[in-house]
């Protein structure tokens, strides 16, 4: 799971957009002109180089460093797990279940862009960063981005030539055991950089990781490497030298570059400037302006990118239930996405994990009383009278103090910045204060880090694993509880959802977590967000749209060419 563009594994199916303004649509022109040398736009900045990190783990900076493929594989547009064959030779296996055990066969060739070979302390590197685990690495330092695979490691070997085994704690069980896909960071460059220690001193290890955080990368296993790059801004790439992959890269050099909302990416690219995009907003609007135009292909479809609501517990107000569920309740979905998405038949989201398609929906959202997300100021209200508040044109707690948010938004994306407008509006009716407070572009993973809200508004970039999610968003200890979300029993609850290899059973799981923490009101589900790619025909080959991956259509960049 990943916040930002609109990475985190909250979504299991795709429903079709029925709208005519969500079918795809295609241009492009038959004379090829590409030259190899690509600019492509990243919606937002980044702050971190280190995915791992609760501040790190965001949509942008996993594309960005997406063309450097660390990870062990990915989902393709079917929801199928495609492993990475740069660095495994195969499918990894479950080869037994008490305990759970997993064994990776690595490519005999598997290396890093410097020639050193990838193998069993790069797996290791990571699971001690993310292992919540103050005696493997200083969690002031580390600060995982969820710890629910990490501290549920028991140990990593190498267990034969090209084998690593990764045995779980006595009683772990996970049905999505072959997603595993953190980023991996190299151990050879943490310890060649003055971090030798890392395997056996916590405090060692955290500054390794506060390291790569700092520092851009100059390695990759994927097919191209970086040679330049500036935090938040842009990295360059060029093609690997000894990657390892079945398919060659195709382009001299790859741009990744910041450029923020789409109105500003179709001016660029119709200027030139950059040659496409994955905008982290969708605008039909500006969509439009390029139709007819041979040189530009475009194509909208359902993603992964869900937006939702959440609220900071800490927060004086806000710590009170009751006036959670009156907020919520005072909310309109319906018309948000009526005002955001006019003329199309976008969802509304009703369950946490899992959307209207998948198999294992559950409409959570509806069995909230009164329904949170109707926009109800009456019934809103007639809850807060019950608890003792004062209503009116001024909200008043039951100590007389009036009630006052703020709220959180991005900069410069339309749609979050709409929302916020009308939620603003329709909290107005039930007496509540609201200040809107734009998030500036790059911040967001800071803003929620720090809970620096007591409203946000922003979204989840997911995959079709699910069972992740619980944990990193209501596990009391995951540093991705932003809210700092509590109730009684539910990390009992959660653990659950990772305790067998029955999907199905893991699913009821999961959304037994959803019927706990949906009336508690910490965060409102809003709707699955329309994604669109759009880029130059003419001059780039190979794209394929994929709304089943963090990485957007980056997510097979080594099949991207000239045209």
């Amino acid at each position: 799971m990943r916040p930002g563009q609109a990475r985190a594994c909250a979504l299991a199916g795709t429903a079709a957009l029925a709208a005519a303004a969500l079918g795809a649509c295609g241009g492009g022109g038959d004379s090829g002109g590409g030259d190899g040398d690509v600019t492509w736009a990243i919606s937002s900045g980044w702050e971190s180089w280190n995915e791992n990190t609760a501040d790190g783990n965001n949509s942008y900076l996993h594309q960005v460093l997406t063309p450097g493929a660390t990870t062990l594989g990915d989902f393709d547009p079917d929801g199928k797990w495609v492993y990475n064959d740069a660095l495994l030779a195969k499918a990894p296996e479950l080869t037994g279940e008490s305990p759970m055990t997993v064994e990776y066969t690595l490519n005999d060739n598997a290396q890093w862009s410097d020639g050193e070979a990838f193998g069993v302390d790069d797996f290791t590197y990571v699971w001690y960063q993310m292992s919540g685990d103050a005696e493997r690495c200083d969690q002031d330092a580390c600060t995982p981005a969820s710890t629910d695979w990490g501290a549920n490691v028991a140990s990593i070997e190498a267990t034969a030539d090209d084998v690593v085994t990764m045995t779980y704690v006595d009683g772990y069980l996970d049905p999505e055991w072959e997603f595993f896909s953190s980023p991996m960071y190299p151990a050879h460059i943490a310890a060649d950089n003055g971090f030798a220690d890392w395997k056996t001193d916590p405090a060692v290890m955290g500054e390794s990781a506060t390291w790569f955080a700092q520092n851009a990368p100059t390695w990759s296993t994927g097919p191209y490497t970086p040679v330049d790059a500036v935090l938040g801004d842009y990295v360059v790439y060029e093609p690997n030298e000894n990657y390892q992959g079945s398919t060659e890269p195709g382009l001299e050099k790859l741009t990744l570059k910041v450029v923020e909302g789409t109105e500003a990416i179709v001016t660029e690219l119709r200027q030139g400037s950059i040659d496409g995009a994955w905008p982290s907003e969708f605008s039909q609007e500006e969509l439009d302006k390029v139709e007819g135009d041979d040189a530009i292909t475009t194509e909208v479809y359902e993603g992964s990118i869900w937006l939702h609501i959440d609220t900071n517990t800490n927060n004086e107000f806000l710590a009170d239930q009751v006036l959670r569920q009156a907020v919520f309740t005072a909310i309109d979905n319906a018309d948000v996405i009526a005002k955001a998405y006019p003329d199309t038949e976008v969802e509304a989201r009703r369950n946490h994990f899992f959307n209207t398609g998948s198999e294992f929906f559950t409409d959570t959202l509806g069995q909230t009383d009164p329904e949170q997300g109707t926009g109800d100021a009456d019934a809103a209200n007639a809850l807060l009278e019950g608890a003792g508040y004062t209503t009116g044109d001024t909200l008043t707690t039951p100590d007389g103090e009036p009630v006052t948010l703020t709220l959180r938004y991005g900069e410069g994306d339309a749609t979050r910045t709409l929302a916020g407008e009308l939620v603003q509006s329709y909290l107005a009716e039930i007496g509540i204060d609201v200040k809107l407070t734009a998030i500036p572009d790059g911040e967001l993973g800071t803003v929620l880090a720090e809970a620096d809200f007591d409203l946000v508004i922003f979204g989840w970039s997911g995959t079709p694993a699910f069972t992740t999610a619980p944990q990193q968003y209501f596990g009391s200890e995951s540093s991705s509880n932003f809210g700092s979300y509590t109730l009684d029993g539910l990390d009992e609850a959660i653990a659950k959802v990772r305790s067998t290899t029955d999907i199905a059973e893991s699913a009821q799981f999961a959304n037994d977590v959803d019927a706990m923490v949906m009336p508690a009101a910490f965060t409102l589900p809003l709707f699955d967000e329309p994604q669109s790619t759009i880029y130059n025909g003419n001059l780039l080959a190979g794209i394929t749209v994929n709304g089943n991956s963090q990485a957007g259509p980056l997510w097979n960049v080594r099949e991207w060419k000239p045209a």
